[in-house]
């Protein structure tokens, strides 16, 4: 379990590196609730994105994307609401879209990334 949680870390750690690069203000990671957690929170244009990361060693089990089902997308709405919730002075002002960002490799550092902007 460590050695996965590890790759989840470094995923996130590039995931977040990659957006930052890119003009997106981060504004919360790992944020938890009693509905779950949030990889990052990030504001960028006027719109406030919930980014799911997603980091895989390889495509033996599937695309990264692969595990973003209708059930994770509606509990990533769910947790949208509830960050906006507990963040009023920081969500008043943006629209809200849900993005995702796919790490395949065994090393995250250096493994191909994909960002799926509009994740519906």
């Amino acid at each position: 379990m460590a050695a996965k949680d590890d790759l989840g870390r470094a995923g996130e750690e590039r995931a977040v590196a990659y957006l930052r690069g890119r003009g997106y203000d981060v504004l919360d990671r790992n944020w938890r609730c009693p509905a779950g957690e949030i990889d990052i929170v990030a504001a960028k244009a006027g719109v406030l994105r919930v980014i799911e990361v997603k980091t895989r060693t390889s495509l033996r089990f599937g695309h990264p994307f692969e595990a973003l089902d209708d059930r994770k997308v509606r509990r990533l709405w769910r947790l949208a609401h509830a960050w906006i919730d507990a963040h009023p002075e920081k969500a008043g002002r943006y629209r809200v879209r849900l993005e995702a960002v796919g790490i395949i490799g065994p090393d995250p550092r250096n493994g191909m990334l994909e960002h799926l902007v509009d994740l519906r």
